[in-house]
């Protein structure tokens, strides 16, 4: 980190974009925002076990998709100044693990939280020790993981981290799934089935900006209904607390987020909800 230190001593602005490799047109918007805002971009490729179900020791953590040659020469390409790719044990020590965590409470529990339990303490504590090793003045986060944004923002409020945290509207391929690193684990059938999710996103949105009934039942019925697909969640909440937005005609902005199993992956999306003439 002597180049950062060097980048600090002349007043120059860094930037951090936290990734877990795997590398897609989401995270290149997300160095694209980086590098315009900053003087030297930092990117990090960790695939964090904390985050994951029984701390790493599960299929889902096994056969996260890892390519960090080809990471390293897109972060290249793409203007990024340095990448950090720590181990494991560079990053929690020769166990593995760190004896203190980040614990997020109730924000880190419900949607998300509900059914991984302990992965929001996994990303809070690997994104706080990353912050402290970088001290950056801005870090990037995809849109898509809106939960995620929201209990980072609450992390660096409630640790005093001195930095901005910058979320970037997700990016969707030609069919409308959000991209994700997961995507790759998905079959041409599963991809095709999966949509069923941001249709029904799309959905709502439209509903909240004429000011109908968003009807969330409903959605959730067709989503579950659909070949190959399983529901885990579809919730109305607020954007920035995430507790449930109740009514079903909306009076203020909010978020649609929503959680489904399809073939082997489990994927994740929200939109933006307004109500009628915001």
């Amino acid at each position: 980190m002597n180049a950062l230190d060097s980048a600090r001593s002349t007043g120059s602005s860094i930037g951090l974009v936290p990734t877990m490799g795997a590398l897609h047109t989401g995270h290149a918007s997300l160095v694209a925002q980086a590098r315009e805002d900053n003087d030297v971009v930092v990117a990090s490729i960790f695939v964090n076990p904390l985050q994951f179900e029984a701390l790493g020791d599960c299929d889902d953590y096994r056969n996260y998709p890892r390519q960090l040659d080809v990471d390293v020469e897109l972060l290249t390409t793409e203007g990024v100044d340095i990448v950090f790719a720590p181990t494991v044990e560079e990053m929690y020590g020769p166990t593995g693990l760190p004896m203190l965590w980040v614990r997020t409470g109730q924000m880190g529990e419900q949607l998300e939280g509900a059914s991984r339990p302990g992965h929001f303490d996994g990303v809070a504590t690997v994104v706080a020790k990353l912050f402290n090793l970088v001290r950056p003045d801005r870090a990037y986060f995809g849109q898509k993981d809106a939960q995620q944004v929201a209990v980072i923002r609450r992390l660096a409020s409630d640790l005093d981290f001195p930095l901005e945290i910058c979320a970037v509207p997700i990016i969707r391929g030609v069919d409308g799934l959000a991209e994700s690193s997961r995507n790759q684990r998905l079959s041409v059938q599963d991809r095709s089935n999966a949509l069923v999710l941001p249709q029904a996103l799309m959905t709502l949105q439209e509903r909240s900006i004429n000011g109908l009934a968003l009807e969330v039942a409903d959605l959730r019925a067709l989503i579950d209904a659909a070949p190959g697909v399983r529901l885990d969640h579809l919730e109305i909440v607020d954007a920035t607390t995430l507790q449930p937005v109740s009514t079903e005609i909306l009076t203020a902005p909010a978020l649609a987020v929503a959680a489904i199993h399809v073939g082997p992956v489990r994927l994740i999306d929200n939109v933006e909800l307004f109500p009628a003439n915001f």
